[in-house]
């Protein structure tokens, strides 16, 4: 059976105890979640919206569970989770991707196993539905890690994949959204920016998905998918396709998940870097995160990641004002957070 333990603010019990880094002190997870971090407050979210991305959230967790539950490799239990996150407008990944400069949407994603450090990704998809989807076919049906825009989804076509219109992935919201960011290159930007927060606050967040699963057998698997960044030009990638910056999974170590501005975890090599302060420094998950995250701001960047280890510990940690994220654990006891206070 499964239990949902929803929490409307992010500084609770729950949250505390996912994040120790003493396994007999808390639960063992099994999943953790992000939606996506950056410029995120209580007082300017509606009471509708925010059930929404609960629920969301909620569902991902429960499809990724119930792989877990029934036996099925950590693999599964990632793709199963973010194909909900990539099917729901509410999340900058698949439906609900950004518009590019021209008018666009280009998407990326990856996905990395544990067990053998074997790894996918894709970017610059303008036709295939679920990214998290293609990213895995080219794991697991070629030789390559990572293939671009119009070739890839030439390779994952030819084994069958389906395309969509390109016109699927419009909604009014990213829409207007995008007429924004271009209006703000023409006027005053620091007044229009303020201006238009306060109307709009979700523009200025990195909506970024992503997963971490630990399965029955103890196998880790991580995954990330992303619709880029609005109003994006010159065929830009960032970190989420990228394996070591916007993803890793290690089974001696941690599964991580990325999001943020993703040329700062390129350059610092964010979700690879958790892996190796925890195995070359022996910090926990937490510790190991928290630094991370530390480093990236230092540079200037921002943004959040989720980490999961080997024993079922887990670390949600971010330097914006909130980030969209969830856990379950072995028991299926789920914990929803969105704000940092």
């Amino acid at each position: 059976m499964l239990f949902t333990s929803i929490a409307l603010v992010s500084c609770n019990d729950a949250e505390q105890s996912a994040a120790t880094d003493s396994e007999q002190s808390g639960p063992k997870y099994v999943m953790v979640i992000h939606g996506g971090a950056g410029t995120i407050s209580q007082s300017s979210m509606t009471p509708e919206r925010e059930q929404a991305y609960h629920e969301g959230l909620t569902t991902a967790l429960e499809n990724g569970y119930q792989a877990i539950s029934e036996g099925k490799s950590a693999l599964d239990a990632v793709e199963a989770a973010i194909l909900v996150l990539e099917d729901n407008p509410l999340f900058n990944a698949g439906k609900g991707a950004v518009f590019t400069h021209e008018g666009k949407n280009e998407l990326d994603a990856s996905i990395m196993d544990g067990r053998d450090r074997n790894a996918g990704a894709v970017a610059g998809l303008t036709r295939i539905k679920n990214p998290i989807l293609a990213a895995r076919m080219v794991m697991e049906e070629s030789e390559h890690v990572m293939m671009v825009g119009h070739g890839a989804e030439l390779f994952v076509t030819s084994l069958g994949m389906d395309t969509v219109e390109p016109s699927y992935f419009f909604t009014e919201r990213r829409w207007d959204a995008l007429q924004r960011a271009i209006k703000a290159e023409e006027v005053d930007k620091a007044a229009f920016n303020q201006q238009e927060y306060d109307q709009h606050p979700d523009d200025r967040k990195f909506g970024t998905v992503g997963a971490v699963a630990l399965d029955q057998n103890g196998n880790l698997a991580a995954g990330t998918s992303t619709g880029g960044m609005t109003n994006k030009r010159y065929g830009r990638v960032g970190d989420a396709p990228i394996i070591g910056a916007g993803t890793y999974a290690n089974n001696e170590t941690v599964g991580v998940s990325s999001t943020g501005w993703g040329e700062y975890y390129i350059r610092s090599v964010a979700a690879y870097r958790v892996s190796a302060l925890m195995e070359l420094k022996g910090l926990s998950v937490v510790e190991a995160s928290k630094q991370v995250i530390q480093e990236i701001e230092d540079l200037g960047g921002n943004g959040g990641l989720i980490s999961l280890d080997k024993n079922g510990q887990v670390a949600m940690e971010f330097n914006t004002s909130g980030m969209y994220r969830g856990t379950v654990d072995e028991d299926g006891n789920i914990s929803i957070h969105i704000f940092k206070d």
